[in-house]
């Protein structure tokens, strides 16, 4: 087989219809409790077009009910340690291995090792296990985003994702590990605190920083504010939350400022359903970026119309729906992402990098969450804080900021209230700043803050819960009742939903 990223559309087609039709027979139909019954009902899933006729899963089917308050189990992979000791496979695996080396690779196969999680600002978080088989995929998926990042032997990375069941971090952890890179992890900003990082990354001089846009804007500032150095830092991959074109110049100009020479960025794509992150192609601010680079060989992505749920052709907008090829542990078939992609999913060569693989190109809109605020009423006039974000994040006279939703008085019954909290830089005016936000809200969403503020970086920090939260907090809703004719962001629950218990228990293997 070629490599991952030079396949033929054809070639792709082919590998994955092979990989989904054995990994469907072999891996989700036994050993499921989901999702058992369901492909036994839509019959043989053969091509990945046969994906269609299994129904979508979502959140919802991952939350706990009353009469399941461990669904999320059911979605673990579940063979039964006697049956899958019996199969011959497994007898004839024994005979020529050995039998202790046969147990020990049903271990690594299906005995969870990892925990990540969901980080619930849409609704409670959702715990997805990872066997030592899923870890090696993580490797393999990091070592890839290595790859578009140009990363050569001998660079050093900075890991400074928070620690916690989050799959940024531990993604960020074994890419570099597969690559033989040097890499350190600070914690983010919990552990250190933001002076802690800088001293240590002036120590080890790295050339690649991942982690949250919001946190890493706030520590690149505070070193140009302290003089600090790092010579050797020439990209900065992002992971998380999505990062704007502003945000990307704002952080280029700043590593200039610390003794970088030439900065590019890179940002992913991710979800803890995926088990992976997807990346771009190391791009130089200022230029057009080309998409996230897609694995056609671990993963099927289709884009549906999220009405209707209509398998969308190539190039048109529309909602990313996941299907895994090579899992083990927790795994979900058709998920519904809830993300909207506005060029949808093409297959020619990347322009910048030559890759001939599918990607997702255009803006991604997170619009699953409360948290996310994606399209909310406000004032009577329905929102899209997606649009918000860029227009904000591409205002250079101010840096990291805040929306906070109130009523008046804190009364229910009252108007809504918008404030809007933000840094500003040392060199900009605080009216004419003043003016054009409010110019460039009200032409972006017809948006006009009740109150626009300017606060230092400390408080900034305090009021995004930087280095508390496992996600800086940029919107908030201090509102105390919902908004009526809300739209329903969140996909209905599946009407072919069943409610399953466990049968087998993995660590009997």
């Amino acid at each position: 087989m070629k490599q991952w990223d030079q396949l033929t559309r054809e070639q792709i087609r082919h590998f994955q219809n092979f990989r989904l039709r054995k990994f469907i027979r072999e891996q989700v139909q036994p050993y499921s409790p989901y999702y058992k019954e369901i492909l036994k009902e839509a019959g043989p899933i053969n091509t990945v077009e046969d994906l269609q006729k299994l129904p979508f899963t979502s959140k919802s089917e991952l939350l706990p009910t009353a009469d399941n308050p461990k669904q999320s189990k059911d979605f673990l992979l579940q063979p039964d340690p006697d049956k899958l000791r019996r199969k011959p496979s497994t007898i004839c695996k024994a005979l020529l291995m050995g039998k202790q080396r046969v147990q020990r690779q049903l271990r690594r196969e299906y005995q969870p090792l990892l925990l990540t999680s969901t980080t619930g600002r849409s609704a409670d978080p959702v715990a997805f296990l990872h066997t030592a088989h899923d870890i090696r995929n993580l490797c393999i998926a990091g070592g890839r985003i290595i790859e578009l990042g140009n990363v050569q032997p001998g660079e050093r990375v900075a890991n400074l994702f928070p620690y916690a069941p989050h799959l940024a971090y531990w993604l960020a952890h074994y890419a570099a590990q597969e690559h033989l890179l040097f890499s350190i992890g600070t914690g983010g900003g919990k552990l250190l605190g933001t002076t802690g990082n800088l001293d240590l990354l002036e120590k080890i001089d790295p050339a690649i920083l991942v982690g949250m846009p919001t946190f890493l804007y706030h520590l690149l500032r505070q070193g140009v504010e302290e003089g600090r150095h790092l010579p050797s830092l020439r990209c900065i991959a992002f992971g998380g939350e999505k990062v704007a074109p502003g945000t990307r110049r704002k952080l280029a100009t700043m590593a200039k400022a610390l003794g970088a020479e030439t900065i590019s960025t890179l940002a992913t794509y991710g979800f803890t359903e995926a088990k992976m992150a997807f990346p771009e192609c190391a791009t130089p601010v200022g230029e057009e970026t080309t998409g996230y680079h897609l694995y056609p060989d671990l993963g099927v992505v289709e884009i549906i119309d999220p009405e209707t749920g209509e398998v969308l052709p190539e190039g048109q907008a529309g909602e990313i729906v996941f299907t895994p090829l090579n899992s083990r542990g927790t795994l979900v078939l058709r998920y519904r992402t809830g993300d909207l992609v506005e060029g949808g999913l093409v297959h020619e060569r990347c322009p910048r990098c030559g890759r001939n693989v599918p990607r997702l190109v255009g803006r991604i809109s997170r619009v699953s969450g409360i948290q996310s605020m994606r399209l909310h009423k406000i004032k009577g006039t329905l929102v899209d804080f997606n649009e918000i974000e860029h227009v904000l994040d591409d205002v250079q006279a101010i840096g990291t900021w805040q929306i906070e939703l109130r009523k008046i008085n804190d009364d229910p019954l009252e108007l809504d209230t918008v404030w809007l909290r933000a840094t500003l830089s040392r060199s900009a005016d605080p009216d004419s700043t003043r003016k054009l936000l409010n110019i460039r809200l009200l032409q972006a969403a017809e948006l006009r803050p009740n109150r626009i503020e300017f606060c230092s970086e400390a408080e900034m920090r305090k009021l995004q819960g930087l280095g508390t939260a496992l996600k800086e907090e940029r919107i908030v809703d201090h509102r105390t009742i919902s908004q009526p004719n809300q739209p329903k962001l969140t996909p209905a629950p599946n009407p072919r939903r069943r409610n399953r218990r466990s049968s087998a228990q993995v660590n009997q293997l």
